[in-house]
């Protein structure tokens, strides 16, 4: 019988209604919307970001359920899940399937200019017509404070003023690496929010941090020799996101001056939260706890999006861009696996997704199912925590995540296992794919390991970040040694 040719795909179409608005995309590397005030947070950490939210509405439970970096983003900018944009690791090492089409990609088709700043060469920054880099990057104490958030500014702001001078509508993805380690603000927020001894001999909160191995170079590289005091740490984080939050001013400032403001979609989202001192993750952002999965989401938009609103109900990274096509009056017959976050803000419905399916691979390869009350983590093989490879956590009475009940409600454990992976076989079936948790590849950058690691002590051992020759420089001048 001869081979039978693949059936053409359909063309994909897009079309604008009316005036388009501009995007500008804020995407805030590590931002926990927990440490952010206009979210409760008691210290006064977003100020800026307050007074542009109380123009829009706040969304109290968005989730990024794909870690780290690159899921997250590749869900943000694409509509689709996982399964649909094929990315779950952070070293993904291919580019994003060709089968879908980004945000920028879709814009584009409409006449938009389309620019991303600070996100160049991962894959899922695909299809921006312009990519700027700022000057400056991650550094260690030695080389002093860090002001990112500002060469961000600086390179940036010339870039605005070019797309506002232009009659084309305008894309932007601002990719901030503040609040990401190392936690280095500038004065004056590196003491904004403590003061005390950072090196107190009597205070051992940070011992457990600088023994663990695989993190203890690169965080010793960046905090104060000697120091001591974890609230110190945490300290710096919060300053690094009132710096942030500052130098954010200086753009809402110019799209004002522009006359811009108004007519731009502002959004204010994170890839992913942080860990800081929670679970043994020490001041990273890896696991599926929810002190990384859940992340802040903020829209102004005065044409559409209400003033003042704050939306609770489950959304996550997938329900942004037909959220934003909604907004901009574009229509597409591209499929998305998210939904309009407009259902949520009209009272439509409750929330998008009552319970999902989270991945993360970072450090760890884990997967799972979260629902309104329970978390069930199912690791895929061993991690450099020696944690358990089934976590079941109540989310009502243990919102924390600090009591594991695997072994305590193990028919618990099997139902949620059976709906996730129900939820896997059909997303497997309609995207005529493997789940890519199960194969992403050398994943953690090792190639003599392989795939994956045998043991919790192989990982232990494997996994490094950082200079240890550094490291015991800096602390080497702690009481003149």
């Amino acid at each position: 019988m001869p081979k039978q040719p693949a059936p053409r795909r359909k063309a994909w179409t897009v079309t604008a209604k009316g005036k388009r608005p501009n995007i500008l995309i804020i995407g805030i590397d590590s931002l926990k919307g927990s440490h952010m005030s206009c979210y409760g947070y008691p210290r006064l950490t977003t100020p800026h970001m307050d007074k542009l939210a109380q123009g829009g509405t706040i969304f109290e439970d968005c989730y990024s359920p794909h870690i780290p970096t690159t899921p997250g983003y590749a869900s943000m900018l694409t509509g689709r899940d996982c399964f649909g944009c094929e990315i779950v690791a952070l070293r993904h090492r291919a580019g994003m399937t060709p089968k879908i089409k980004t945000l920028p990609e879709i814009l584009r088709k409409v006449g938009y200019n389309t620019t991303c700043v600070g996100f160049r060469g991962n894959a899922a920054s695909r299809g921006f017509s312009k990519y700027l880099q700022h000057k400056g990057g991650w550094h260690s104490w030695a080389e002093g404070r860090l002001t990112i958030a500002q060469n961000l500014n600086e390179t940036f702001i010339p870039e605005l003023d070019r797309l506002c001078k232009s009659k084309k509508p305008w894309m932007v993805l601002l990719r901030h690496l503040d609040p990401h380690a190392p936690y280095l603000p500038p004065a004056p927020f590196e003491r904004m929010f403590y003061h005390g001894n950072e090196c107190d001999p009597k205070n051992k909160s940070m011992k457990p941090v600088l023994a663990f191995k695989p993190f203890r170079d690169f965080l010793a590289s960046w905090m104060p020799p000697g120091i001591s005091d974890k609230d110190y740490v945490i300290a710096q984080y919060d300053g690094e996101i009132a710096y942030m939050d500052a130098c954010l001013q200086a753009i809402f400032t110019a799209l004002e001056s522009l006359k811009a403001l108004d007519n731009t979609i502002v959004v204010i989202n994170s890839d992913h939260g942080e860990t800081l001192y929670d679970h043994d993750c020490y001041f990273d952002h890896h696991g599926l706890y929810d002190n990384i999965l859940k992340v802040p989401l903020i829209i102004r938009y005065p044409a559409r999006v209400p003033a003042g609103k704050r939306v609770s109900g489950f959304c996550q990274h997938k329900d942004l861009v037909p959220t934003l096509l909604e907004l901009a009056r574009i229509q597409t017959n591209l499929k998305f696996e998210g939904r309009s976050l407009m259902k949520l803000v009209r009272g439509e419905v409750a929330s998008l997704d009552s319970e999902f399916y989270i991945t993360e691979c970072t450090w760890m390869r884990k997967h799972g199912w979260r629902t309104p009350e329970w978390k069930l983590i199912v690791a895929l093989e061993p991690d450099f925590h020696f944690k358990p490879m089934v976590e079941l956590y109540n989310l009502v009475q243990d919102p924390e995540e600090n009591h594991n009940l695997a072994d305590k409600e193990p028919k618990v454990v099997a139902m949620l296992r059976a709906r996730m992976e129900a939820f896997i076989a059909k997303r497997e079936k309609e995207q005529g794919i493997e789940n890519p948790i199960l194969h992403p590849g050398i994943w953690h950058g090792h190639l003599e390991i392989g795939p994956s690691f045998k043991s919790s002590e192989q990982a232990y051992n494997t996994l490094h970040i950082g200079s240890a020759a550094q490291a015991e420089r800096l602390q080497a001048r702690q009481k003149g040694k």
